[in-house]
Protein backbone atom coordinates (compact mmCIF):
# COMPACT_ATOMS: atom_id res chain seq x y z
CA UNK A 1 0.00 0.00 0.00
CA UNK A 2 1.32 3.59 -1.15
CA UNK A 3 1.24 6.26 2.19
CA UNK A 4 2.80 9.27 3.07
CA UNK A 5 4.74 8.80 6.98
CA UNK A 6 2.91 9.33 10.04
CA UNK A 7 5.30 12.53 9.96
CA UNK A 8 4.22 13.94 6.54
CA UNK A 9 0.57 13.86 7.78
CA UNK A 10 1.32 15.57 11.21
CA UNK A 11 3.55 18.12 9.31
CA UNK A 12 0.06 18.77 6.89
CA UNK A 13 -2.33 19.17 9.98
CA UNK A 14 0.51 21.42 12.09
CA UNK A 15 0.42 23.20 8.77
CA UNK A 16 -3.48 23.65 8.46
CA UNK A 17 -3.43 25.20 12.09
CA UNK A 18 -0.59 27.97 10.48
CA UNK A 19 -2.69 28.51 8.00
CA UNK A 20 -5.68 29.14 9.94
CA UNK A 21 -3.85 32.01 11.65
CA UNK A 22 -2.24 33.83 8.88
CA UNK A 23 0.54 36.08 9.94
CA UNK A 24 0.24 34.42 13.33
CA UNK A 25 3.31 33.58 15.16
CA UNK A 26 2.44 30.70 17.08
CA UNK A 27 4.74 28.79 19.14
CA UNK A 28 5.57 24.81 18.89
CA UNK A 29 3.78 24.50 22.25
CA UNK A 30 0.57 26.07 20.81
CA UNK A 31 0.54 24.49 17.73
CA UNK A 32 1.38 21.00 19.91
CA UNK A 33 -1.32 21.96 21.58
CA UNK A 34 -3.78 23.06 18.55
CA UNK A 35 -3.11 19.92 16.53
CA UNK A 36 -3.49 17.83 19.35
CA UNK A 37 0.40 15.99 18.85
CA UNK A 38 2.98 15.85 21.23
CA UNK A 39 5.20 18.61 21.67
CA UNK A 40 8.54 16.40 20.46
CA UNK A 41 6.58 15.65 17.16
CA UNK A 42 5.63 18.86 16.10
CA UNK A 43 9.03 20.04 16.66
CA UNK A 44 10.45 17.32 15.21
CA UNK A 45 8.20 18.00 11.95
CA UNK A 46 8.93 21.87 11.97
CA UNK A 47 12.71 21.47 11.43
CA UNK A 48 12.39 20.05 7.86
CA UNK A 49 9.81 22.11 6.99
CA UNK A 50 11.40 25.39 8.15
CA UNK A 51 14.46 23.61 6.04
CA UNK A 52 12.11 23.57 3.01
CA UNK A 53 11.05 27.12 3.30
CA UNK A 54 7.72 26.54 3.77
CA UNK A 55 7.32 27.88 7.49
CA UNK A 56 9.43 30.71 9.26
CA UNK A 57 10.96 30.77 12.50
CA UNK A 58 10.95 33.48 15.04
CA UNK A 59 13.31 33.15 18.31
CA UNK A 60 13.32 35.03 21.52
CA UNK A 61 10.38 35.49 24.39
CA UNK A 62 7.31 35.69 21.73
CA UNK A 63 8.68 33.79 18.59
CA UNK A 64 7.30 30.80 17.38
CA UNK A 65 6.48 29.66 13.82
CA UNK A 66 3.73 31.12 10.84
CA UNK A 67 3.68 29.83 7.18
CA UNK A 68 6.76 31.49 5.01
CA UNK A 69 3.98 32.21 2.15
CA UNK A 70 0.32 32.18 1.79
CA UNK A 71 -1.26 28.86 2.11
CA UNK A 72 -2.86 28.96 -1.71
CA UNK A 73 0.84 28.69 -2.83
CA UNK A 74 1.67 25.74 -0.79
CA UNK A 75 0.74 21.98 -2.55
CA UNK A 76 0.52 18.83 -0.87
CA UNK A 77 3.69 18.08 -3.21
CA UNK A 78 5.69 20.56 -1.05
CA UNK A 79 4.60 18.91 2.14
CA UNK A 80 5.49 15.79 0.72
CA UNK A 81 9.11 16.50 -0.61
CA UNK A 82 9.88 18.67 2.66
CA UNK A 83 9.48 15.61 4.69
CA UNK A 84 10.09 12.73 2.80
CA UNK A 85 12.52 14.16 -0.31
CA UNK A 86 11.68 13.99 -3.90
CA UNK A 87 8.49 12.05 -4.71
CA UNK A 88 9.22 8.12 -5.75
CA UNK A 89 6.56 5.47 -7.05
CA UNK A 90 10.00 3.00 -7.09
CA UNK A 91 13.62 4.25 -6.94
CA UNK A 92 14.34 4.15 -10.65
CA UNK A 93 11.65 6.68 -10.82
CA UNK A 94 13.71 9.46 -9.21
CA UNK A 95 17.27 7.94 -9.37
CA UNK A 96 18.80 6.57 -12.54
CA UNK A 97 21.62 3.89 -12.18
CA UNK A 98 19.50 2.55 -8.43
CA UNK A 99 19.06 -0.99 -10.34
CA UNK A 100 20.86 -3.76 -11.82
CA UNK A 101 18.34 -4.28 -14.54
CA UNK A 102 17.47 -0.71 -15.62
CA UNK A 103 18.84 -0.68 -19.22
CA UNK A 104 16.69 -4.18 -19.90
CA UNK A 105 14.28 -2.92 -17.62
CA UNK A 106 10.39 -2.71 -19.03
CA UNK A 107 8.61 -1.21 -16.82
CA UNK A 108 10.58 2.10 -15.88
CA UNK A 109 8.90 4.26 -18.11
CA UNK A 110 5.24 3.39 -16.99
CA UNK A 111 6.39 3.51 -13.34
CA UNK A 112 8.09 7.20 -13.97
CA UNK A 113 4.50 7.98 -15.83
CA UNK A 114 2.56 7.05 -12.75
CA UNK A 115 5.02 9.03 -10.35
CA UNK A 116 4.71 11.85 -12.89
CA UNK A 117 0.51 11.15 -12.66
CA UNK A 118 0.94 11.03 -8.96
CA UNK A 119 3.09 14.39 -8.21
CA UNK A 120 0.97 16.23 -10.43
CA UNK A 121 -2.02 15.66 -8.55
CA UNK A 122 -0.38 16.33 -5.25
CA UNK A 123 0.97 20.06 -7.13
CA UNK A 124 -3.06 21.03 -7.74
CA UNK A 125 -4.13 20.55 -3.82
CA UNK A 126 -3.12 23.63 -2.15
CA UNK A 127 -2.40 23.68 2.05
CA UNK A 128 -5.35 26.00 1.98
CA UNK A 129 -7.92 23.45 0.29
CA UNK A 130 -7.32 20.83 2.63
CA UNK A 131 -8.68 23.70 5.34
CA UNK A 132 -11.91 23.86 3.71
CA UNK A 133 -14.49 21.01 4.43
CA UNK A 134 -14.31 17.79 2.12
CA UNK A 135 -16.62 18.40 -0.97
CA UNK A 136 -18.99 15.66 -0.91
CA UNK A 137 -18.51 12.12 -2.73
CA UNK A 138 -21.18 11.64 -5.50
CA UNK A 139 -23.22 8.74 -5.00
CA UNK A 140 -23.83 8.44 -8.34
CA UNK A 141 -24.27 5.33 -9.86
CA UNK A 142 -22.37 4.95 -12.85
CA UNK A 143 -24.70 3.77 -16.04
CA UNK A 144 -22.89 0.68 -16.81
CA UNK A 145 -23.48 -0.21 -13.63
CA UNK A 146 -26.90 0.65 -12.38
CA UNK A 147 -27.78 -1.79 -15.85
CA UNK A 148 -26.13 -4.82 -15.25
Amino acid sequence: MLRVTKLTDYATLVLTVLAARPGEVLSAAGLAEQAGLEAPTVAKVLKPLAQAGLVEAFRGASGGYRLARPAARITLVDIVEALEGPLGMTECSVHAGACGIESSCGVRANWRRINDVVADALRKVTLAEMLAPPARMSRTIPATLATA
